[in-house]
C-alpha cells in the first residue's frame, strides 16, 4: 500500500523541517525530503550517519521518511537510536509505539503510548496515544483469533511492482485494478507511478488467464497517480483517485475525478465537485449497490482522525450532496480508507485505528460492531480495498510477506468467527466488623493486575460500589486491587481460562461475557486476631505441608499488600494432652509457619512466632471434634502500623 498512502501523506512532510532554515538553511537530503523525495533523501541521510553527522537528529528524518513512504516497519531502530541519541523531538516516541505496533511488538507498543500520553505535549497526539494503547493491548487477542477463511495469492495479475484496488466493469465484467509496473520512478519510495489496467479472464471463476490492458490515456497519465476505480451500476460512469503532479504545490496530494461513457468513449475526467475538500485529500471511492451514494475515505477537518469515511448521495449523473461522515462508530482517532460494500449492503472498510494486527487490516460492519475479519485475511502488513465478487468473497490487498512486490492482490473468501470479549463486573465493599454486613464503597480506586503483578488497567468505583474492566479475549488470569488507608488491601482474583463458549452458542458476532468479581476492604485494627484458614499439621510435627502452603502463601501476599503493617501469627492447640507439651508445639508450629513466611521475601522484623498450646481456647470446653478443630487453628494480628 506504499504508493497508496504515499499519495495522500506525503503534503505533511515540508513542515517537519520547518525549523531547519533557521539553524544555517536546508541540506540536500532536506530538501529532498522537503519535496516529498523521501527514497533519495534515505540515501542521503544514511550516507550522514555513516559520517557521523548530527546522529540522533538525522536517524529521526530516516525514521520519519521511512513512516511518511508507508514503510513504517521499517523506521523502528531508527527511531529507537535517534531516542537513544538524545534527538530533540517531541513526539519521537509516539511515532515509536506506530512502529512496535506494526511489527506486532503490541506490549511494548502499549508502553510507549501510555508513556507519551502522559508526558507529550502535542494534544491530539496524546488523545491518539490513549486510544493506541489501549488498542495495542486488544490486538494481542486477535493473534489467536485465526478463522477458517481462505486467502490465496492472485499471481495472474501480481507483478514485483504494486498491485491493489479492484472493481469491475459491469458490461464487459472486466476486473479493473491499479498498479506501477510500466510507471515512471515516484520519487517517494523509488516505485512506479500507479495506472488503472484491466483484465477480462479467460476463466472468471478461477481469475485465470486473459490479457491485461491498460485504461484509455484519457483516465491514465505518466507523472499522476490513479487509483481506486469505481463504476455505476451502468457503467456509463467512472469515479477514480488522482494525485496532482507535485507542481503546484511542490508536493503530491490526490482528488476525486469523473469520466462518463459517452458515444462509446470516456470522456476527458474533471473533478468530482461538491465532493472534494481543497484542503485535504480524497480517495478510494466506491460506489453504492444501487449507484446512488458514493462513499470515499478524506483527511478534511471536522472528522475523528487522520482519514474518516464518508458518504455523499447522488442528487444527478455526477452531482453529489454535501459529504456525510460516517460517525464514531467506524472512524476513529487513526486512518479509515477503503470503504466496500457487499452484496448483502454490509459495510467493510480498513483501519488502523481499531484494534488490529499491526498496520491496515479489515474490518466489517456487522449489525451496528466493528469487527476484525482476523487471520489470515488479515496480517501484521497493510491489508486494504476488499472487492465482492459474490456473498462471501473477492479480491483484497495487501502488502504481508510472501508476495511478489509491495502490494499485490489476493483472493478470499470469508467464513467468520464470532468474536468474545471479557468484561471483570466488579463491585467495591467495606466490611463492618462488628455485625459482619457489608456496604458498597463509592469513588473507590481499583488497579487490575497481568499474571505477573503488573499493573494493566485502573479505574474508580462509582456511587454503587460498582467498576468494570474490559478483559482479554484470549484465556487469562488476572488479580484485582483495592487500597485505602487504614485498611488491609482489597484483592481477588479472576479467571477467563475455560468460560469461552462454543461457536454455535454465541448469538452475535462480538459478545461480551461479564464476569462478576467483589473486592472487600476490612479496617485494620490492631490486635484484633484473625484467623487463617486450612493450616493444617500432621499429627505430632510442626512441617508445613503443601496445603498449608498455600494458605500461607495468602498470608505473604497480604503483607506484600500491606507494607506497613507488622504482625503476630499464633498458633494454638486443643485440650487434649499436657500443656507444656502443647505449648512447645504450638510454638514450634508458629515458627515453621514464620520461617516460611520469611522465606518469601518477607522482613524477619515484620513478623513474630508465638505459640499459646490450649490457653486460648475459643470454644471452652470442647467435647466433640468439630469444636477441637475450632481450637486448633493459626491466627494472626496487626501489632503496629508504621506512620
Amino acid at each position: 500500500m506504499r504508493n497508496a498512502i504515499l499519495m495522500w501523506t506525503a503534503m505533511g512532510s515540508a513542515t517537519l523541517l520547518a525549523g531547519c532554515a533557521t539553524t544555517g538553511g536546508l541540506s540536500k537530503a532536506d530538501k529532498r525530503f522537503a519535496r516529498g523525495e523521501y527514497e533519495s533523501a534515505l540515501t542521503l541521510y544514511k550516507a550522514d550517519v555513516a559520517k557521523g553527522k548530527n546522529v540522533a537528529q538525522t536517524n529521526y528524518q530516516i525514521a520519519e521518511a521511512y513512516r511518511l513512504s508507508n514503510r513504517i516497519e521499517q523506521a523502528e531502530p531508527y527511531y529507537k537510536a535517534a531516542i537513544d541519541g538524545g534527538a530533540r523531538k517531541a513526539d519521537a516516541g509516539y511515532y515509536y509505539g506506530l512502529t512496535l505496533r506494526a511489527n506486532g511488538k503490541f506490549e511494548e507498543a502499549a508502553e510507549q503510548f501510555s508513556k507519551y500520553a502522559d508526558v507529550g505535549s502535542n494534544r491530539t497526539l496524546t488523545a491518539q496515544a490513549e486510544a493506541e494503547a489501549r488498542n495495542a493491548r486488544a490486538s494481542k487477542d486477535l493473534l489467536a483469533l485465526r478463522t477458517s477463511s481462505e486467502v490465496m495469492p492472485l499471481d495472474e495479475l501480481n507483478t514485483p511492482a504494486s498491485e491493489f484496488g479492484t472493481a469491475r466493469i459491469p458490461d464487459t465484467k472486466e476486473l479493473v485494478f491499479a498498479s506501477g509496473r510500466e510507471g515512471k520512478p515516484f520519487p517517494g519510495n523509488g516505485e512506479g507511478f500507479n495506472d488503472l489496467y484491466a483484465v477480462r479472464f479467460a476463466d472468471d471463476q478461477k481469475l485465470t488467464g486473459g490479457t491485461v490492458r491498460k485504461l484509455e490515456p484519457v483516465i491514465n497519465s505518466a507523472n499522476r497517480h490513479e487509483a481506486s476505480a469505481t463504476y455505476s451500476p451502468d457503467g456509463k460512469m467512472l469515479v477514480f483517485a488522482r494525485s496532482n503532479d507535485g507542481s503546484k504545490k511542490g508536493l503530491l496530494s490526490v482528488d476525486l475525478w469523473i469520466s462518463y461513457f459517452r458515444e462509446g468513449a470516456w470522456t476527458e475526467p474533471e473533478i468530482l465537485r461538491g465532493v472534494n475538500s481543497s484542503t485535504a485529500d480524497e480517495y478510494s471511492p466506491v460506489f453504492s449497490a444501487d449507484g446512488q451514494t458514493l462513499y470515499f475515505a478524506s483527511t478534511r477537518k471536522g472528522g475523528f482522525g487522520g482519514s474518516d469515511l464518508y458518504k455523499a448521495a447522488m442528487e444527478g449523473p455526477g452531482r453529489f450532496g454535501a459529504p456525510e461522515n460516517l460517525g464514531d462508530k467506524v472512524n476513529t482517532v487513526g486512518n479509515e480508507s477503503f470503504p466496500a460494500i457487499s452484496p448483502e449492503g454490509v459495510l467493510y472498510f480498513s483501519s488502523d485505528g481499531h484494534p488490529g494486527l499491526g498496520k491496515l487490516d479489515i474490518f466489517k460492519l456487522d449489525k451496528g460492531q466493528v469487527q476484525n475479519l482476523g487471520s489470515p485475511i488479515n496480517s501484521n502488513g497493510d491489508d486494504f480495498a476488499p472487492f465482492f465478487l459474490d456473498k462471501q468473497g473477492g479480491v483484497f490487498s495487501s502488502n504481508r510477506a510472501g508476495g511478489k512486490g509491495s502490494d499485490d492482490l489476493y483472493r478470499f473468501r470469508e467464513n467468520t468467527i464470532k468474536l468474545v470479549f471479557f468484561v471483570a463486573d466488579g463491585t467495591v465493599l467495606e466490611r463492618n466488623s462488628q455485625t459482619g454486613t457489608t456496604t458498597p464503597v463509592p469513588n473507590q480506586p481499583v488497579a487490575l493486575l497481568g499474571a505477573n503483578g503488573r499493573q494493566l488497567q485502573s479505574t474508580t468505583s462509582g456511587p454503587d460500589g460498582k467498576f468494570i474492566f474490559k478483559l482479554d479475549s484470549a484465556a487469562a488470569s488476572y488479580a484485582l486491587t483495592a487500597n485505602r488507608d487504614g485498611y488491609f488491601t482489597a484483592r481477588n482474583s479472576l479467571t477467563t481460562v475455560g468460560r469461552k463458549p462454543a461457536q454455535e452458542l454465541l448469538p452475535d458476532p462480538v459478545n461480551e461475557i461479564r464476569i462478576p468479581v467483589t473486592l472487600t476492604l476490612t479496617k485494620i485494627v490492631k490486635n484484633k486476631a484473625i484467623v487463617v484458614d486450612n493450616i493444617f499439621y500432621d499429627y505430632d510435627k510442626s512441617d508445613i505441608r503443601p496445603d498449608a502452603a498455600l494458605e500461607l502463601d495468602k498470608l505473604v501476599e497480604t503483607l506484600n499488600d500491606n507494607p506497613r503493617i507488622t504482625i503476630e501469627l499464633s498458633s494454638h492447640t486443643d485440650s487434649r494432652g499436657k500443656d507444656a507439651y502443647n505449648q512447645a508445639l504450638s510454638q514450634r508450629r508458629a515458627q515453621s509457619a514464620v520461617d516460611y513466611i520469611i522465606s518469601k521475601g518477607i522482613a524477619a522484623s515484620r513478623i513474630t512466632a508465638k505459640g499459646y498450646g490450649e490457653s486460648r481456647p475459643v470454644v471452652p470446653n470442647a467435647k466433640t471434634e468439630e469444636q477441637y478443630q475450632r481450637n486448633r487453628r493459626t491466627e494472626f494480628k496487626v501489632t503496629k502500623i508504621a506512620d
